[in-house]
């Protein structure tokens, strides 16, 4: 692959998000559509029966270890060895806000944020993960635009913040902890569309001819290029 120096150094970053997305949505699909979970179809069904301190179920289990290690990750990779862009700051905020979730939920056997967020988040971010070996490999495109709308800023509300704001409490009034994790779903869905309108920015260039290739609008370096 002839890449530019700039474009190699995002390769390891991009091929290992690939990966990771790919093999993570696949296994949040599978526990969707293809066991006896109706949380999809049905997602207030996940408070139903729901009580204090219950086992979480092996395979939901292996999803939150999942999702936790690779935030936990995150974390650091970002920090100190991601390419530092506009909105890094805004990931790692997304990266402790998700692991805080996740965590806790599993903690308190809150089984449907983790398990869900395994389809939805990384659904829409398989996406936004370009092929290895694309000359691009780190920039988005205009694709994942309808894909990370349905999936964030359709489905998310839709399925998840419903159940959690409204379902639960039809089912279980007193559920402990209900401002606090409503809270760092609410969070997120601001994040979701605080990256939804980087993709919309970056379209609207594309079609008004104010990009003559394209770049990452979240890279510094786009900016220094047009100034010099």
């Amino acid at each position: 692959c002839r890449l530019q120096p700039k474009d190699a150094a995002k390769m390891p970053e991009s091929a290992w998000k690939l990966l990771f997305y790919t093999l993570s949505w696949s296994y949040g699909a599978y526990l969707l559509f293809f066991t006896d979970y109706p949380f999809f179809h049905d997602p207030p069904s996940v408070f139903y029966d729901w009580k204090k301190g219950m086992d979480v179920p092996t395979d939901i289990a292996i999803a939150y270890l999942l999702q936790c290690s690779f935030y936990g990750h995150s974390i650091y990779a970002t920090a100190y060895m991601d390419t530092w862009r506009k909105d890094s700051v805004v990931m790692l905020l997304h990266h402790v806000v998700t692991l805080t979730l996740i965590a806790f939920s599993y903690a308190f056997s809150r089984g449907f944020e983790g398990g869900w967020r395994g389809l939805q988040g990384q659904g829409a971010a398989l996406g936004l993960a370009p092929l290895p070996g694309s000359p691009r490999a780190a920039e988005p495109t205009p694709l994942p635009l309808p894909r990370r709308f349905w999936f964030r800023l359709y489905w998310f509300p839709l399925k998840v913040l419903y159940a959690t704001c409204y379902s639960s409490l039809q089912s279980v009034p007193n559920i402990p902890f209900y401002f606090f994790f409503n809270a760092l779903l609410l969070v997120l869905t601001l994040m979701n569309i605080y990256w939804f309108l980087y993709i919309v920015l970056f379209v609207g260039k594309v079609l008004m001819g104010q990009m003559q290739e394209v770049n990452d609008v979240r890279e510094y370096d786009v900016e220094d290029s047009k100034k010099t």
